[in-house]
């Protein structure tokens, strides 16, 4: 039996693959989650509370993912796409687990960025744990603002909160990461 080896265009993979996962093919989705469950389980843990919570997000993502496949555009970025998923996901998370609660709105001031030695000495974990420490409140808004590049107005419409909330929540947050940071109290035991 004669084989020849055929080149298939990347995008060609890209568009059978996909279309693999609208039709709900079990080793696609396999595949779709093995190569992004790292990349986006890093994304999730920057908007939780814990590992537990992250996970939790994560899986829901991926449901709503392999639930709208159909809606991703080839050629585009994939991991993008994804990830945005996630974020909003995320953000979802965010809305139910917290209380509606009036709180007071400080002006927002500029503050000093973060002292750079503190964060020179701290490692990746170091600085995901501290940002895992804010409450979530600040947490959403530190992550949607300087991680993800919102602005103030898109926060607020996101959260459902005001633009000026916003502010405060993110000057509140650097100061509080600031504090974690230099203190080196990461609520570690020992």
């Amino acid at each position: 039996m004669l084989t020849m080896d055929i080149a298939l265009p990347l995008d060609y993979e890209e568009n059978d693959f996909i279309s693999a996962c609208v039709r709900q093919e079990r080793w696609a989705q396999k595949r779709m989650y093995e190569e992004y469950y790292g990349k986006m389980m890093g994304v999730c843990l920057r908007y939780a509370n814990n590992e537990d919570d992250a996970l939790d997000i994560l899986h829901e993502g991926f449901i709503k993912v392999f639930q709208n496949i159909e809606k991703y555009q080839p050629g585009t970025s994939l991991s993008a796409w994804i990830r945005r998923i996630m974020v909003n996901t995320a953000i979802d998370f965010y809305r139910k687990s917290i209380r509606r609660r009036t709180e007071d709105i400080e002006q927002a001031g500029n503050v000093d960025n973060m002292d750079a030695d503190a964060i020179s000495q701290c490692g990746e974990r170091e600085i995901l744990k501290a940002v895992q420490l804010l409450s979530p409140a600040y947490r959403a808004v530190f992550n949607l603002y300087v991680i993800e590049g919102y602005s103030h107005k898109e926060i607020g419409t996101l959260l459902d909160i005001t633009e000026s909330t916003s502010r405060s929540n993110l000057v509140k947050a650097r100061l509080k990461l600031k504090e974690i940071l230099t203190s080196g109290d990461f609520g570690y035991e020992g």
